[in-house]
């Protein structure tokens, strides 16, 4: 019906909505005079698909809710310099001041959960690995705009990410949970379909956090380099920034009682590698951890820029205890250090 350029002298406008982009025929848009908005690139309709970071503040103004918490529950897609809520969700929160999944409401795992079954190499670990909080690399040019033609991981991803199961950063060209009333549901989708790889990752990671709260300093760096071994190839494992894609995933068991952890989180007199923030029910029960990553140094050179650069200076208002996790990695002797402190203010 628009295909060509006859449609054009009887047609001024043409205006359609979905939730997936118009289908390809193989490289190609069935339709290529139509200019396309998508959760790829919203463009000038970025602020239009959601509720932005403003009109949700002023919500949390008007309905006496605490802005910071909504945020980590229902914030996280990027569309250019847009942060966009789920509306249906922080009308929900503002509405009935319970801080929960309301997207059962709105839409159901059950038409996505064969996808994130499917056995394409490496699926299934880079889904632990967002479930964890950390990014994946995403490559958007073969996917076919629809729910059948699904070759490869990558395809997955993009349909999540039309869906809105998944953010994406354009400018990183990486996928994520966004935040967590999906991430919940990621859980619970993965628990149900019972994944052992979950479970394996599951245990060392408990293991890990024990240890961590418990300060047993030689345990958490043999446990990282366990993880760091087992879960990253080996092109990658001396690779700087590995290490903080595996701290990411190590800290999985911690999303429990964690928000997802802040990266680069702006803090005193700089940025901190990570923040785990305990979730308010278990702030009399969890620390707050404040983490430093160092490569080829010293691991005491990492506690002393925490302090000397006031990491947790931010969390000076956090009525709980605050732990200083400092851990270095020798690429030489492939070896991982770790010191672990009580803040004391």
């Amino acid at each position: 019906m628009f295909k060509g350029t006859e449609p054009t002298k009887y047609i001024a406008l043409a205006y359609l909505t979905g939730i997936l982009p118009i289908k390809k025929q193989k490289t190609q848009s069935a339709l290529n005079n139509f200019d396309e908005y998508t959760m790829l690139n919203a463009g000038r309709f970025s602020p239009f698909v959601g509720f932005t970071e403003k009109e949700v503040e002023k919500l949390c103004n008007h309905y006496e809710r605490d802005f910071n918490e909504i945020k980590h529950w229902y914030d996280g897609y990027i569309l250019g310099e847009q942060h966009i809520y789920n509306p249906k969700a922080v009308v929900s929160a503002m509405l009935d001041g319970t801080l929960q999944s309301y997207w059962s409401q709105t839409s159901t795992f059950e038409s996505i959960r064969p996808f994130i079954n499917m056995d394409f190499d490496g699926l299934k670990t880079e889904i632990i690995r967002m479930i964890s909080g950390d990014e994946v690399k995403v490559k958007t040019t073969t996917f076919q705009n629809d729910m059948i033609t699904i070759k490869n991981k990558d395809d997955v991803f993009m349909l999540l990410i039309h869906l809105g199961y998944l953010a994406y950063d354009q400018r990183k060209q990486t996928a994520f949970i966004p935040n967590e009333e999906i991430r919940g549901e990621f859980v619970n989708a993965v628990e149900e379909n019972k994944w052992n790889e979950l479970y394996d990752f599951e245990n060392k990671s408990n293991e890990l956090l024990e240890a961590t709260l418990d300060l047993e300093c030689d345990i958490v760096a043999e446990k990282i380099e366990q993880i760091h071994s087992e879960y990253t190839s080996v092109i990658e494992y001396n690779n700087e920034n590995s290490l903080s894609s595996v701290l990411a995933i190590a800290y999985l068991s911690a999303m429990q009682y964690y928000f997802k952890p802040v990266r680069e989180m702006p803090a005193g007199r700089g940025f901190a590698d990570f923040v785990f923030i305990p979730k308010p029910q278990y702030l009399n029960s969890y620390p707050a951890l404040v983490v430093e990553l160092k490569w080829n140094k010293n691991v005491s050179t990492a506690l002393a820029q925490i302090k000397e650069r006031k990491y947790p200076q931010p969390l000076m208002e956090y009525t709980g205890d605050i732990l200083l996790v400092g851990i270095n990695y020798d690429k030489k002797n492939k070896a991982h250090e770790c010191e672990i402190e009580q803040y004391e203010i």
